[in-house]
């Protein structure tokens, strides 16, 4: 099987088989409607891409007996008792910014370029995404 490649939503629809098999493979598959082309991809590859090209650059800090983390260029900062506490706060507060963007800040001039963070972030579980942030192996 090469690309799967349907030049309509009729067309792909009645091909859907293909496609997934196609996206589950790595192999390109994408369905043409009118003047846009969106590409039908496995959710781990395109997991395990974005974790590998999206540094977190999450900075963390001992402060006070507590530990705070937050990212430069996000509106997210949290506090935790432990280092793993704050972590997890992190990932909460990752979770409720991928949330925001998906319901409003997509257009925000600030905020649109972070869709593939948001996807990253859309695509982990919550070990995934600590692992991340802290720089563990993927």
């Amino acid at each position: 099987m090469s690309a799967a490649h349907y030049d309509s939503y009729t067309e792909a629809r009645a091909h859907l088989k293909d496609l997934l098999d196609a996206a589950e493979r790595g192999r390109v598959a994408t369905i043409r409607r009118d003047s846009a082309t969106a590409a039908l991809v496995d959710v781990d590859r395109m997991r395990h891409f974005l974790a590998s090209i999206i540094p977190s650059r999450a900075e963390v800090v001992s402060e006070a007996g507590g530990w705070s983390v937050f990212i430069p260029g996000l509106p997210v900062a949290v506090d935790g008792s432990s280092f793993d506490e704050a972590i997890m706060e992190m990932v909460d507060a990752l979770r409720e910014y991928a949330e925001d963007w998906q319901e409003r800040l997509l257009d925000a001039p600030n905020h649109r370029d972070n869709w593939g963070l948001v996807q990253l972030i859309s695509f982990s579980d919550d070990q995934q995404l600590r692992d991340w942030l802290v720089g563990a192996a993927r």
